[in-house]
């Protein structure tokens, strides 16, 4: 195994990576600056969009561009002219909370999170955008949504509220794109530690990122520790396989942490990882279909 630091922009909230097999190109965000990087999977021919709020997550559509989920709700983002376009505000009435991390499943729907920017109270929900643009809540009472994936059969879908100190499993209809039976996936064992980004492997092992204590564990299917990865920060957020043959993990930090309780890192700060050699294969993340 080897970590390499792909691209150093020192991104004050990195997040998101998100690798487009059609492309061959890696996406990633900064969340607080509000802007959307893409490189080659070697790290060159970086390019940057400005957006105009904090963003949380972002997909890419089948028909080009981009669909962004910035603080104020979700927005369609046009790559050839850098101008975004809201779609919808699912929460207007709540100013202190912002959309946060998302993902699209295998039937082209986009699942994003809200959070308290606090992190304190259960002000945030889990929301569903189909193709149609319709926007639906899947549930509520969530302080900080973080780490949705879904197994490789796309029917158990994983989310993370990062200081309920757990994973959590449900059962997916792929036909509805609904939620149910609810269970505990995963618990944090690791004090001061926050479940954030994660993604699933083609053996259908969960990979999640282990905010403020740096480290990066793989969980199989059963919800078991299969192994640890301990990186050269603190502050690891989000993880995404992807490169040619999918077998390259990369990793997104952040440079400063959003509130003063939290620690600081070293001189890699705010980098963008790229782990070889981990002997695993990723999965194709799916385009948005509307």
């Amino acid at each position: 195994m080897r970590i390499e630091v792909l691209v150093d922009v020192k991104t004050t909230l990195g997040e998101g990576p998100l690798w487009d097999v059609d492309e061959q190109r890696l996406y990633w965000i900064d969340s607080f600056d509000g802007r959307v990087f893409r490189c080659t999977a070697d790290g060159r021919e970086v390019r940057c969009w400005d957006v105009p709020q904090k963003i949380g997550s972002m997909c890419l559509r089948k028909g080009g561009g981009a669909v962004v989920s910035l603080q104020r709700g979700f927005h369609f983002l046009d790559f050839a002219t850098g101008e975004v376009e809201l779609i919808h505000d699912p929460e207007p009435d709540k100013p202190n909370n912002r959309i946060n991390d998302g993902k699209v499943d295998k039937r082209g729907r986009f699942l994003a999170g809200s959070m308290d920017t606090m992190e304190e109270g259960g002000n945030g929900a889990l929301y569903r955008l189909d193709p149609d643009l319709k926007v639906t809540k899947l549930e509520g009472g969530i302080v900080v949504s973080n780490g949705p994936c879904w197994s490789p059969d796309g029917r158990t879908f994983y989310f993370t509220d990062t200081w309920s100190g757990r994973i959590s499993a449900y059962d997916y209809d792929l036909d509805t794109g609904s939620i149910a039976n609810k269970r505990c996936f995963a618990r944090n064992q690791w004090e001061g530690a926050g479940f954030d980004g994660a993604t699933v492997d083609e053996e259908g092992c969960l990979w999640s990122a282990l905010v403020y204590v740096g480290k990066l564990v793989r969980y199989t299917p059963d919800g078991e520790v299969e192994r640890i990865i301990d990186m050269p920060v603190k502050k690891v957020t989000s993880v995404m396989f992807g490169g040619p043959n999918l077998d390259i993990l990369y990793v997104t930090s952040m440079a400063k942490p959003p509130l003063p309780r939290f620690p600081g890192d070293p001189a890699l700060r705010g980098a963008l990882f790229a782990i070889h050699g981990l002997g695993v294969r990723g999965l194709p993340e799916p385009r948005f279909a509307g």
